[in-house]
């Protein structure tokens, strides 16, 4: 069981030395045991296809990858578990452009990965958010209402911009490191713009993270950044209304309505105070 650590048939089918030490995030069950870190599978279908991908990408100077470990059988499961190379670093959502700027990076790498069928086969609360908000049919009746995802659904417009396989939760999942690239972890394969994976980052670090509307500012250049964004918010939003945990707090997404339309009718003057504020509320939280 994850709350106990990988069995020691386990770490050894992974040729994993040592004792297991419990890493932060991950839900509660990732561990490091010496060189690698394990944990549950979240579906062995697409943890044997990121794993192909991973294990054949060639190596970059704009960012590192955690490389996936093969079991003794040649599988990259294990009883339930997946496995990696651990690669040194932190995350730091406030280095928002950083995690972007690697972002872009791993996704050109990507590019030509083609789509994976098992995409077709997803059915949880992330996927029912990801399709809200690019206009994908949608089972009715999963989403509590909600003023500020219906004030958001309102600005959405339709867009055409070309699609790609792209990691959809970038702003945790990059680790720094002193002189060594940014690295890249816990791959959120989705196949979508790259430009909405970077609007991800922006509207996490802006809601959850005490981030300006700079962000938005400083990437205003990329295609239909502003869509990218009213996007991204819709999937946070929609993918908690839709998983039926508690009320994930709407109050830090209310500036970030203003902000866009602003945005999409190319004023974007005058938006720091309230977006600050929003991200200020969820630090205040956590603390």
């Amino acid at each position: 069981m994850a709350e106990e650590g990988p069995p020691a048939w386990v770490r050894a089918a992974f040729a994993a030395q040592g004792d297991p030490v419990r890493l932060a995030g991950g839900k509660g069950g990732t561990w490091r045991v010496g060189d690698v870190v394990l944990k549950p599978a979240e579906g062995d279908e697409e943890v044997r296809w990121r794993g192909d991908i991973l294990a054949g990408l060639p190596e970059s100077p704009h960012f590192r990858i955690a490389r996936p470990v093969r079991a003794a059988d040649g599988d990259w499961l294990a009883g339930g578990w997946e496995a990696t190379r651990a690669v040194a670093g932190q995350p730091d959502p406030r280095r928002v452009d950083d995690v972007i700027r690697a972002g872009a990076a791993f996704h050109e790498a990507v590019a030509a990965v083609p789509r994976p069928a098992l995409l077709d086969r997803r059915d949880n609360p992330w996927e029912y958010g990801n399709k809200l908000a690019f206009g994908d049919d949608v089972p009715a009746g999963r989403r509590r209402p909600s003023a500020v995802l219906d004030q958001l659904l309102d600005l959405w417009r339709p867009v055409a911009l070309p699609e790609q396989i792209v990691h959809g939760d970038l702003l945790g999942n990059v680790l720094f490191e002193p002189g060594l690239p940014p690295a890249v972890i816990d791959w959120a394969a989705y196949w979508r713009p790259a430009v909405w994976a970077s609007a991800v980052v922006a509207v996490d670090a802006m809601v959850w993270h005490g981030a300006g509307s700079g962000v938005i500012n400083r990437w205003a250049h990329l295609p239909e950044w502003g869509q990218a964004l009213v996007r991204a918010a819709i999937y946070r939003l929609a993918t908690w209304d839709a998983g039926g945990w508690p009320q994930e707090p709407e109050e830090p997404y209310r500036p970030l309505v203003t902000a866009f339309e602003r945005l999409l009718a190319g004023h974007e003057e005058g938006l720091s105070g309230g977006v600050r504020a929003a991200g200020q509320t969820r630090s205040s939280q956590e603390m």
